[in-house]
This record gives C-alpha cells, sequence and structure tokens, in this order.
C-alpha cells in the first residue's frame, strides 16, 4: 500500500521530525491551535505522552513550527472478533498564519504514509471538527451517549452480594497498574487503551490544571474476594444553589468492569454520594449497561453525539483482519482518492464468526462505497443498509445488501473510554 501523489510538502515549508527537547516550541504552536488559557510553564509540568517518534511538524525554517501531527501506537486494539495494530492520529494543528496553504492534506497524507510503513492497517480519531476528516476518508465508526443522572435514580436489581468496594484518591503509584488491567482487558471495538507509561501518568494525573473547577480524581473499586474487578474514576464539582443547599455534581471520567453487577455496585454507589445532586457519565457506548440498568433512563437525559473516526489505510488487511457475524460472499467496489491501492473491486468471504479472505477479482459488484462508508461500518456501530437508505452505499444487484449489512454487524457497540 502507497499514499498517492498528494504527499507534497507545500511550497516554503518542509517536514521535520521533532524530539523531546521542542516540546515547548510544540505546546506554543498547540495553544495557537487550540487556545488554552493555562500558561506554558504550568504545560511543562504535567505528564507528555507524545510519542516523540510518531511527532511531525511542518516548518519553513527547522526553528519555526507551523504544524503538527501525531500519533499514537495503539498495539493490539480490539476490532470486532479480532485484534489489529492501530495509529491513533492525534496532535493535529495549524498555526493561524499558515492556515489555507494545504499543509492538513499534506500531513494526513504524511500520516497515512507513516502508519503504512509501520504495517498499521487502520486509522483511528477524535475529530475536534467533524466536518474535515471525511474528505480524506474517514467514517463516522463509533457514537457514545452521556447522561446527566439524578442522585438517586433507581436502578433495575442485579445480585451484588458477593461484592466490596473501597473509595480512595487517585494516586500513579497506587493505581496505575490495576487500571491498566482491567482497561486492557476489554473486548469491545474501538476500546484503544493508554499502552505507555507517559499516557497513564497523564491520565491519573492530579494536576489543578485538569480539574476545571472540581475535585482531586477519586476511584472507587469494586472487589471480589479482595481482587479488583471493576473501576470508575470520579471528580465531584461543589455548588450550592441560590437556597443555600448543596448541589454538587459527580462528574465520572471512566467506569470499567465487564460484568453487570459490578456495573450495578458502582454505579448505586456513585448515585448515593453525600452533597450531589446528580451524576454525569463519562462516554458510554450505545448499549452500556447503565441505559438498561435505569428504571427511568429518560429522567437522566441521554445525548449522543459522534465519537471514533475510522479510516482503512491497508483494506485488504482490515477487512481480514475482523470477523463477521454472518457468513457472506460479496463483492464491494470501493473508491478511494487518497490511497488507490484501496480502490476496486474485492471479494470477501467469511463464514460466521471465523476467518475471512479478501482478494480482487473481476467478478460483478454488489455494492458500490467510498472508502469512508467502509470505515464508517467497520467496527459494527453504523449499518450498511442506514447508510445505502441515505444514498452513500449503492446496492447492484439487490440481493446482497441486507445480508452484507448484517455480517457487517456486532453484537457489541463500539466505544472509546477516553478522547486521545
Amino acid at each position: 500500500m502507497t499514499p498517492s501523489a498528494h504527499r507534497m510538502v507545500p511550497e516554503g515549508l518542509h517536514e521535520l521530525a521533532l524530539g523531546e527537547d521542542r516540546l515547548r516550541d510544540v505546546l506554543e504552536l498547540d495553544t495557537w491551535a487550540f487556545p488554552n488559557p493555562d500558561p506554558i510553564e504550568s504545560m511543562l509540568e504535567l505528564p507528555n505522552a507524545l510519542p516523540w517518534e510518531r511527532t511531525w511538524a511542518m516548518s519553513p525554517d527547522g526553528h519555526q513550527l507551523a504544524a503538527l501531527h501525531a500519533s499514537y501506537p495503539f498495539g493490539s486494539t480490539p476490532v470486532p472478533g479480532g485484534r489489529l495494530d492501530i495509529s491513533g492520529l492525534t496532535w493535529v494543528g495549524v498555526h493561524p498564519q499558515w492556515r489555507r496553504r494545504g499543509l492538513l492534506r499534506s500531513m494526513i497524507s504524511s500520516h497515512f504514509a507513516h502508519s503504512l510503513a509501520r504495517k498499521e492497517p487502520i486509522s483511528l480519531l477524535f475529530a475536534a471538527e467533524p466536518a474535515i476528516y471525511g474528505r480524506f476518508g474517514y467514517g463516522l465508526a463509533a457514537r457514545s451517549t452521556t447522561l446527566t443522572v439524578p442522585r438517586g435514580a433507581e436502578l433495575r436489581p442485579v445480585p451484588t452480594e458477593d461484592l466490596t468496594f473501597r473509595i480512595e484518591t487517585v494516586s500513579y503509584d497506587a493505581h496505575a497498574q490495576l487500571v491498566a488491567d482491567l482497561h486492557g482487558s476489554v473486548d469491545r471495538p474501538g476500546w484503544v487503551t493508554r499502552s505507555t507509561e507517559q499516557q497513564q501518568r497523564r491520565w491519573l494525573c492530579n494536576s489543578p490544571s485538569f480539574h476545571a473547577g472540581r475535585e482531586t480524581q477519586r476511584i472507587l473499586i469494586a472487589e471480589r474476594d479482595a481482587t479488583p474487578v471493576g473501576y470508575a474514576i470520579f471528580r465531584r464539582k461543589p455548588s450550592w444553589n441560590d437556597g443555600g443547599n448543596p448541589d454538587y455534581e459527580v462528574g465520572v471520567l471512566e467506569l470499567v468492569t465487564p460484568e453487570a453487577s459490578v456495573a450495578h455496585l458502582i454505579w448505586s454507589k456513585l448515585l448515593d454520594l453525600d452533597l450531589t445532586t446528580k451524576v454525569q457519565t463519562g462516554m458510554l457506548a450505545l448499549d452500556d449497561p447503565l441505559l438498561s440498568l435505569l428504571v427511568d433512563v429518560r429522567a437522566a437525559n441521554p445525548t449522543w453525539s459522534d465519537q471514533l473516526w475510522l479510516r482503512l489505510l491497508d483494506l485488504p488487511t482490515a477487512l481480514a483482519g475482523r470477523q463477521y457475524q454472518a457468513g457472506l460472499d460479496v463483492v464491494l467496489e470501493v473508491s478511494d482518492a487518497e490511497l488507490p491501492d484501496n480502490a476496486g473491486r474485492w471479494q470477501l468471504r467469511a463464514e460466521p464468526f471465523a476467518q475471512a479472505s479478501v482478494q480482487r477479482t473481476d467478478r460483478p459488484a454488489d455494492l458500490r462505497l467510498d472508502i469512508r462508508e467502509l470505515g464508517a461500518v467497520y467496527l459494527g456501530g453504523t449499518s450498511l443498509t442506514e447508510l445505502a437508505s441515505a444514498g452513500l452505499v449503492a446496492d447492484l444487484t439487490g440481493t446482497k445488501l441486507a445480508s452484507t449489512s448484517v455480517a457487517f454487524g456486532w453484537p457489541t457497540a463500539p466505544v472509546a473510554s477516553w478522547v486521545f
């Protein structure tokens, strides 16, 4: 797989590999792209998770930074029925002085080339502006929901008698391994985990810069026979209403457990903390257990948002690297303006929940779609029929759309628990 000719660096600029000695310059550029009230000096004191061997800039002279992009190495990331090495695009920014000169296109092409060279067949990102990345072939692959749950909200009963819990102040030394082990054990599609020490240190950092008026991070740990089986990281925000009564909010940064009983225990404790009136959840999958546990889910005011955007870089490797929940033998005619090696007709064959095969073919196509739509359905969170109803997938034979849509689905909705 090779990128298209779009990888032309704009005139007067060149691509520059960055090292840790350029951290101040990186933070300066980032505050131009994403305005931040914190002074640079305080940012320099925080753990920085940038993978320097994967961090690149555009520069006119080797000193001034005009634009920046980096990627996280998300190894062994869950996809439906499998795990793949994925490139997590991050820290994409352009200095206002250098906008509208093609820097973003050049950086995206560079990201594609570097990822393919590392044999990462998929790129994931969170989009600061979702209208941007579709034109580079990223599809909306995961949605999430957030809830504002009133204190004391009733949950449907689930046995929790064999569980205990403890609540502590977050400490990297005390909790990093526990959090890493439980977070890394989740097998939900799209569940990227924090694989480096610096990522973990930044996530568990208790600096006031991350508080936004809330208390220091706390952690509620659920245990069975003294073994941790789930956790929630949260902060409370103090507030008093006009009547002088407490109106604290509990903000849940992340809740991780594979078990319904553990989720019930953790949520029930978070929903009954003194002085609080509501609990604001983090990003939840559209099939998160809390949505079924709540007796009155409407009172929690659920809202949804776009989450993971996915780009197939190496189509055959990516499609063969996941499983399908129904048998299929389908020919996809794919267009890809950025990576022409992905374009053309591909025969995809698989038995349910088994190894798939992908190969080029001269057979007539059953479905026609762009690489963007293929990325959108890849994790099983968006259906081909949904996209076809919007006119984005063409059913050429009238016989394969429904069955292929079922096959691309997955029993578990995709989500990531943190923004990278």
